[in-house]
């Protein structure tokens, strides 16, 4: 398996003409695995410690900022950004479709930045905003925008009362131990480039510093970071169990996607500052792309499907501003690995009894006209649809009282499972989100 994917890495660096190639994947299984390739452009050599540039991806740690002050009840997320920002226009565009790319604002701030590289200090950024664009009215389609993420990194600041980097590193760096992250320059930062398409030329890139716009993609980092950001977004129990930076259920609400990226292919959408992209089986990849000149970055975690070892990230990081095959190949690269080293299998073992409460609930009912099958499994109550594919996760139960259970996860989550018994306390009929369960089929109106 290593052979392969060090085949692979070498292949791309070397097809796609990367100066410096680092990769990076994790797993819970396996020892973390990464690779470079090329030369860092600098007089240190390129190593697994050498920092490159990871663009947009900043975005990430923007939107888990904006998800920690909602969590400690500092804002709302459909609050108005004007209530939290002292802002001459676009003060009725929401914070969580600033998120999700969805508030309609121009991609840019005002001024040819991307010409001069020139950046406004935080008053001026303030006051541009009167000669910047809602190009849609909210809710209307995604339209990307570094705008939207600079003016969520001055929201954290506000809200904590702390520069954008400082809380980068003490709210989300440091308790996750990814030291190499961070919005400075140092001697192991890898040069970057434009690389020429008609001879071999190289040619430098600027190394910039956006300020106020740095929340939008201003961090360098490691793949070895990376990676384990990666799988920090998609299955947080595996890299902070404890929840010292965002908990599960909130990192679950930032991977619900709010839009799709392109309305005509539905390859990819957007979460709260979460890119997601569907893949066969339920697997879900969770991350963020990122560009900034001379370089490219691709950083997702898996969540879902078969063979999924858990704790799944990978970060291809590379000093190239032309080198756009690194982001499918991000995501082959997780598939690579698993189907050539899928995880062990955990052997089946008999558990404890179902509750007597809930024994003559466990089988086959009939809701809607459809067959569902009840079963006890892993201590909890559970259900799903007959014929429902393989590999469909079922809807699972908590109990509320004893005849009443809420809908956890799966088909109908929220709802509410209400059991109904005989003189014996047999469980004959049940309503589920209102709908009518009974044990043989039967109509709307109860005829068998």
């Amino acid at each position: 398996m290593i052979d392969q994917l060090t085949r692979s890495v070498q292949r791309l660096q070397a097809e796609a003409r990367i100066p410096a190639l680092t990769v990076a994947l994790r797993r819970n299984d396996r020892p973390l695995w990464m690779m470079e390739v090329g030369e860092s452009g600098t007089s240190r050599p390129l190593d697994s410690r050498t920092r490159l540039r990871i663009g947009s991806v900043t975005k990430t740690f923007t939107a888990v900022l904006v998800l920690q002050a909602r969590d400690a009840g500092l804002v709302g997320l459909d609050d108005p950004i004007g209530t939290h920002l002292p802002i001459p226009k676009h003060g009725e565009l929401t914070l969580r479709r600033l998120l999700s790319h969805t508030a309609g604002l121009q991609r840019e701030p005002f001024g040819d930045v991307w010409d001069t590289l020139r950046v406004p200090g935080a008053e001026q950024f303030l006051a541009d905003l009167e000669r910047a664009e809602a190009l849609y009215p909210q809710s209307r389609r995604f339209h990307y925008s570094n705008l939207a993420y600079a003016l969520l990194g001055a929201v954290a600041a506000e809200k904590f009362g702390a520069s954008w980097p400082s809380l980068v590193a003490d709210r989300i760096t440091k308790p996750l131990g990814l030291e190499s992250i961070g919005a400075d320059v140092d001697a192991r930062c890898a040069q970057g480039f434009l690389v020429d398409p008609y001879s071999d030329h190289a040619r430098r890139e600027p190394s910039t510093d956006f300020g106020v716009f740095g929340p939008a993609a201003q961090l360098w980092a490691t793949a070895a970071d990376m990676a384990t950001w990666g799988a920090f977004l998609a299955d947080p129990a595996s890299v902070d169990p404890d929840g010292q930076v965002l908990t599960a259920s909130t990192l679950r609400e930032m991977r619900w996607p709010h839009t799709v990226r392109d309305d005509e292919q539905w390859i990819s959408g957007l979460g709260l500052g979460l890119m997601v992209y569907p893949r066969p089986q339920r697997v879900l990849h969770v991350g963020h792309n990122g560009a900034m000149p001379g370089f490219l970055a691709a950083v997702y975690g898996r969540a879902g499907g078969p063979d999924n070892p858990g704790g799944v990230g990978v970060a291809v990081l590379a000093s190239s501003g032309t080198a756009d095959d690194i982001f499918p190949f991000t995501h082959d690269l997780v598939d690579q690995a698993l189907s050539a080293d899928p995880p062990s299998i955990a052997p089946w073992r008999p558990g404890e009894p179902a509750p007597e409460a809930y024994r003559s609930v466990l089988g086959r009912w009939w809701g809607e006209g459809y067959e569902h099958v009840f079963r006890w499994s892993d201590g909890r109550l559970t259900a799903r649809g007959a014929d429902d594919p393989v590999g469909t996760p079922p809807s699972v139960f908590e109990p509320v009282e004893r005849d009443v259970l809420r809908t956890v996860s799966g088909r109908e989550v929220g709802e509410l499972l209400r059991l109904h018994r005989d003189e014996e306390g047999v469980v004959t009929r049940m309503h589920w989100a209102t709908y009518r369960f009974t044990r043989a089929q039967e109509t709307f109106d109860g005829q068998f």
